[in-house]
């Protein structure tokens, strides 16, 4: 094989990463689709055109031996999905004139990225449970003392914005105190700085009203409770949801979201035991979408409550109740009932 064979499969990744920055994608994104495609070449010990779908199946399951979830797999064979896709486009025809062959994704009908990525359902726990849990959390706030109550209430709030704003977890812990808006809108508005982008288009930001009680909660986190925690959170730099350390400045340093994310745990083996282990931040966020559906907002609106930009996204996100579709069904009936009775002579 010649030395520009050799080497044209690292050229090819570095115009890859130029072509993701033309796209205008975030840098770590970029990077991280570069390692993947790196460690699959790697893996496969070949040139780009000579990898295969069983070296995509053993280096997909050597992930998942090192414990690599389900989701972080789809991701990583999407990235070589998008490799291949780009190596066809500009560097097809001169693989074919040069090896005598075309160049085939290795990610083929059976491993592909829509099959990784999907993960089980996500079941809230119904409106009955969340209310029990927050209530018996909420009277709990009052009798904790001394040092203890400040992340205890810092926890609470944290995961009352995920049930009744169906925030993320990350977009959570990099609100700041200026991005409360309470003259905004009738319920005041929340800036969501970080939202979540799509394919590393970078953070999508979104305003979203505080409904739902949130605008109360809100007011009493920082007029009563955030300002405990000693630095001037009156500044809008101020992190909303502090941690006790302090950075190099004074200033609180954002709670991270694994200590979020035990706060939750905590509350749940305490007062929902039923749901312990398995209530997460992220079925509070599906929780979210069903409980306003079911108080009659529409699904474009839930989408756009939960900055998902595509309506196909929120329906994942809504669990209809049984109950409520034997109820629909049997009013369907009845409307087609009258219907007959009234065409009778």
């Amino acid at each position: 094989m010649s030395a520009d064979l050799r080497a044209a499969g690292a050229v090819w990744v570095d115009e890859f990463m130029l072509a993701l920055a033309a796209r205008g994608v975030t840098d770590r994104w970029a990077v991280q689709q570069r390692v993947w495609v790196e460690q699959l070449l790697a893996f496969a010990s070949c040139p780009v055109w000579e990898v295969g779908p069983g070296d995509v199946d053993g280096w997909l399951a050597d992930a998942r031996e090192r414990g690599t979830g389900p989701q972080t797999r789809g991701h990583m064979a999407h990235a070589v999905y998008r490799f291949y896709a780009f190596v066809e486009t500009r560097h097809g025809a001169w693989v074919h004139e040069t090896t005598g062959g075309p160049v085939v994704c290795p990610v083929d009908e059976f491993n592909r990225p829509s099959r990784l990525v999907r993960v089980g359902v996500r079941i809230p726990p119904s409106a009955r449970e969340v209310e029990l849990l927050f209530t018996a959390w909420r009277f709990h706030l009052p009798g904790v003392r001394g040092r203890a109550f400040l992340p205890a209430a810092r926890d609470y709030v944290a995961a009352s914005l995920w049930r009744r704003l169906g925030l993320r977890i990350n977009e959570t812990v990099q609100l700041r105190a200026g991005d409360w808006y309470p003259h905004a809108g009738s319920h005041g508005v929340l800036h969501v700085r970080c939202g979540k982008g799509a394919r590393g288009s970078g953070p999508r930001e979104r305003l979203v009203p505080a409904i739902d009680g949130t605008d109360r909660l809100l007011a009493w986190w920082l007029t009563q409770v955030r300002p405990q925690f000693g630095d001037e959170a009156a500044d809008g730099q101020a992190v909303l949801l502090p941690s006790r350390q302090h950075t190099l400045e004074g200033r609180r340093r954002p709670a991270c979201a694994q200590t979020l994310r035990e706060g939750l745990a905590q509350a749940v083996a305490r007062w929902l035991p039923t749901w312990s282990g398995r209530l997460t931040p992220h079925p509070l966020r599906h929780f979210c979408a069903s409980h306003l559906y079911a108080r009659g907002l529409g699904l474009e609106a839930v989408g756009a409550l939960l900055g998902h930009r595509w309506l196909s996204t929120t329906a994942q996100y809504v669990h209809v109740p049984a109950e409520r579709i034997e109820r629909s069904w049997q009013q369907a009936n009845d409307r087609l009932t009258g219907r007959l009775l009234g065409l009778a002579p």
